[in-house]
């Protein structure tokens, strides 16, 4: 039995009815062999490691009334068959035949009374590959632990021996209410002195990030701060420009068609690009691989806005998180995540110019980990109540139509593995990111490496970007656009989108006006009924008669 930290729990406390706090991961295989079962591989492979990794047997067990953070506990009630799970695709078998499927899945909350993953095989793709797609709350890894437990989970060869056997554990008692709240009475006490000492850290971090060797020489600095206004103190003017440069926006973000409260659907996209151009374009600019990545996400946001005539003349603000591990931490089954707030050069014409926007930016955005460390974030979390904490959650999700909050979308860059993985003998081929989105910021776009590609993995709410397929093709149009900027040579030619069945609303519509137009070319011509005209009888004719009639009666 082992307590959540706070920013674990943080993950579980911003979940509401149309939020979700899961994670997952798109992986496509070639099958080794005609006669694989991919079913059973993963089935007896996640099956030998339950009693070797903590995050597949552990459940939460939640504080009474929520007033401390949640618990792990191995499950007494294990089920694997609960959490392997097979499905199968319709044919053809299409890309976005396979994403609609990945949609509905991650639009689903996930089960508390059990360990909170899950693992989809997915048979029936078009070109004969099958994938599994893998469901684990956020509370339980972030995306670098993600790439450990995918690297656990494969092998380097296809004929490399699965070095995992089976251990037999057992499942613990399930606390009672009065055993949890008795702890949770000795956590809390010991909460007033843990922040005390953070606020004090805090403020030290802040001093020490605007020049200040002790708290004593904030008035000298203050006065020096001053004076650098009239430009009579060149340290004062090299600590003002370090002040302008680390900023923590707080002020709201322009407002873009996905920044609403979201529903319970989900739309996902995905597109692949070469590493080795994405490198290319990195000499050729100057900048890093990440910087290009957000100058390729800051180009396809603004055409896509451009096309929907919703271009703010603000630059927009992304979401950065950034990972924190050391590789020295006792428990990797645990979040070491940080954020930092970038704009994007979204209301920048030049792609190039874009790329050097960006780097300044990403470089800006990294000084504000100075100013409030990722390890004092996560001990503010240890010591925030749950019960305030998920009142917050859920005051956003009802102001998130009122309000803009400070950031637009979520943008992550995970690197993967370079050497190719094999599953039981099955080949990697693609290891797509799919991620999370919450109420005001209804887009994510996460980009994992793997081997010598990039892999864009694209989470919108359903209503609010309703052609999300659009927006993952814009990010490799802008691929091409800064190779034709820069001049740089392509290093593998761009190839093919995966199929794509596309959208079949219009292919009935189209199906249907051939059927009418056929049966109405098949319909044998009838001639037209001839119509006779009445007898018309004059005026001439009908007194004479009347007349006979009169005569007749008077005799």
């Amino acid at each position: 039995m082992k307590q959540l930290s706070g920013l674990d729990a943080a993950f579980l406390y911003m979940e509401t009815p149309n939020t979700y706090g899961h994670v997952n991961a798109l992986a496509v295989y070639q099958r080794p062999s005609p006669d694989f079962d991919p079913y059973s591989a993963v089935y007896e492979r996640f099956g030998s490691l339950v009693g070797h990794l903590e995050p597949l047997r552990r459940r939460v067990v939640e504080v009474p009334f929520g007033l401390d953070h949640p618990y792990w506990v191995d499950d007494p009630h294990f089920d694997l068959d609960f959490h392997v799970r097979q499905i199968g695709l319709a044919p053809p078998g299409a890309a976005d035949q396979l994403a609609e499927q990945v949609a509905r899945i991650i639009g689903r909350p996930m089960d508390r009374s059990r360990p909170l993953w899950e693992v989809y095989v997915i048979e029936g793709l078009g070109d004969g590959r099958w994938a599994m797609l893998t469901k684990t709350h956020h509370a339980t890894i972030d995306g670098a632990a993600g790439v450990i437990m995918l690297k656990l989970m494969t092998d380097e060869s296809a004929d490399a021996p699965w070095p995992y056997e089976p251990v037999a554990w057992k499942g613990e008692e399930l606390p009672t209410d009065r055993e949890l709240l008795k702890r949770s009475i000795n956590h809390l006490v010991s909460n007033p002195v843990k922040g005390a000492r953070l606020s004090l850290r805090i403020l030290r971090n802040f001093a020490e990030s605007a020049g200040l060797n002790s708290l004593g020489e904030l008035a000298t600095k203050s006065r020096e701060l001053i004076t650098s206004t009239a430009g009579r103190s060149e340290q004062a003017n090299a600590v003002s420009d370090q002040v302008k440069r680390v900023t923590m926006p707080l002020t709201a973000a322009p407002a873009t068609p996905w920044n609403k409260s979201v529903g319970p659907d989900r739309r996902f996209a995905m597109r692949s690009e070469s590493l080795a151009n994405i490198k290319r374009l990195k000499d050729a600019t100057g900048g890093t691989v990440n910087d290009v990545v957000m100058a390729i996400c800051a180009g396809a946001l603004r055409e896509y806005l451009l096309h929907h005539d919703a271009l703010p003349d603000e630059p927009l603000r992304a979401m950065v998180p950034v990972s924190v591990r050391t590789g020295l931490e006792e428990d990797p089954w645990t979040n070491r995540v940080s954020s930092i707030i970038a704009e994007l050069p979204t209301n920048c014409a030049d792609p190039l110019e874009r790329v050097a926007r960006c780097r300044e930016a990403m470089n800006a955005a990294k000084l504000q980990l100075d100013l409030v460390p990722a390890d004092a974030i996560m001990e503010a979390t240890d010591i925030t109540s749950p019960v305030i904490a998920t009142a917050a959650v859920r005051l956003m999700a009802r102001l998130s139509d009122r309000i803009t909050l400070p950031i637009n979308v979520v943008i992550s860059n995970v690197p993967g593995p370079r050497e190719d993985l094999y599953f039981a003998g099955a080949k990697l081929d693609h290891y797509t990111p799919v991620s999370t989105i919450t109420n005001g910021i209804g887009l994510n776009i996460t980009v994992h490496s793997y081997g010598d590609q990039l892999d864009f993995g694209l989470v919108s709410d359903r209503e609010l970007v309703p052609d999300l397929w659009d927006l993952a093709d814009l990010h490799i149009d802008e691929v091409t656009r800064l190779f034709k900027a820069s001049g740089a040579e392509w290093a593998v030619p761009q190839g093919p989108a995966a199929g794509r069945r596309g959208a079949m609303k219009p292919v009935v519509a189209k199906k249907t006006a051939a059927k009418k137009s056929a049966a109405k070319k098949a319909a044998p011509k009838q001639a037209a009924p001839k119509q006779t005209a009445p007898k018309q009888t004059s005026t001439k004719k009908v007194a004479a008669k009347k007349a006979a009639k009169r005569s007749t009666s008077k005799r």
